[in-house]
């Protein structure tokens, strides 16, 4: 069953809520990282940041750490700034406390700003536009109430690619929506998407998603942002981030433009995580989501015992309240679902 929950924060013009160092969310799954395992890896092409833990200052503990679990790191800074309804706009600032204004191209872009709630629903990711006084303006891509985390992924000129995040509240009243089970197909827009392949916790796997619409395999997938399909992986609980891309690039003579497309993708620790697959086609890009287990999958939580309350008056006058098992209660727990 939904649970039904009341937010209240700023207006949507800045709902910001971070802490002065870094936001991570309560781990409700395991996340223990794989021996030996080094957490700063995606595909050269575009390096997700090994961020640390902490105040935000380099030192050991960033070589370990995925990206997006800092709001500051390396000198540089993710600052939400205010502005209109309906729009998004924050700054980078670099180690000169300075907002920065030069940024290389990452995949056709200087800036990739990605939203998911803390469900791990309501995934989006966009590109804003930069003014000259270094602000990154978009039209809000926080689609409804709810506790979201934001990452930027950029480089900086002159820098090492960086993704930070920070916690945004929109407030009104939420649906909590259950994480969907896992699965190794599904469907968006009419589009079917599979999966193959699974990831292992400290190594490179390969991932396999293959698209086919009305049973028929899409072989004419088309570019975006420089590549036939764009991964995101986040970690349930802290909300890790990865962002990986394909094997080849379009025109290379040797990569197909579907129906699949295969990533090679390593994630930090074992865990649940929930991957975001954007591809293009029929010049309209579509976001295909999954639930995989990265290890053993984790053990269910024991179920909790519904209680009956029963108030008794005491000699003081002041009634006492015991609780006690339900008798024939419905032990099942509610199913998955992802609207």
């Amino acid at each position: 069953m939904n649970t039904a929950t009341k937010l209240s924060g700023f207006a949507l013009g800045l709902a910001a809520v971070f802490g002065t160092a870094y936001g991570v969310g309560h781990l409700t799954d395991p996340v223990t990282p794989a021996a030996g395992t080094r957490h700063d890896a995606t595909d050269a092409g575009h390096a997700g940041s090994a961020t640390g833990h902490g105040d935000g200052a380099p030192g050991a503990a960033a070589a370990h750490l995925p990206g997006g679990l800092l709001v500051s790191d390396r000198g540089y800074t993710l600052q939400p700034v205010t502005a209109a309804t309906g729009e998004f706009a924050f700054r980078i600032t670099g180690p000169d406390g300075r907002p920065v204004t030069r940024y290389d191209v990452a995949h056709d872009k200087r800036m990739h700003l990605i939203v998911a709630r803390r469900d791990l629903s309501g995934f989006r990711h966009v590109h804003p536009e930069l003014a000259a006084d270094g602000t990154w303006r978009v039209a809000s891509p926080l689609a409804g109430p709810g506790a979201w985390r934001a990452y930027a992924d950029f480089t900086p000129t002159g820098g090492e690619p960086l993704t930070l995040g920070v916690d945004v509240t929109v407030p009104g009243t939420l649906a909590e929506r259950p994480l969907p089970a896992p699965a190794t197909s599904t469907t968006v827009d009419g589009y079917t998407v599979t999966l193959t392949g699974a990831p292992e916790p400290g190594r490179s796997s390969r991932l396999t998603l293959t698209v086919s619409r009305d049973g028929r395999p899409v072989t004419d997938l088309q570019p975006y942002l420089g590549a036939y399909g764009h991964l995101v992986a986040l970690r349930r609980g802290d909300l890790a981030y990865l962002h990986v891309h394909p094997e080849g690039a379009p025109g290379d003579g040797r990569t197909p433009a579907g129906p699949a497309v295969t990533f090679s993708a390593e994630v930090p620790s074992v865990g649940t995580y929930r991957l975001y697959l954007d591809f293009r086609h029929g010049d309209a890009v579509h976001t295909a989501e999954f639930t995989v287990v990265a290890g053993p999958q984790p053990p269910a939580p024991a179920p909790a015992v519904p209680t009956t309350a029963t108030t008794t008056p005491t000699t003081t006058g002041v009634p006492t309240t015991t609780t006690a098992p339900t008798p024939e209660a419905d032990h099942g727990s509610p199913g998955h679902g992802h609207s």
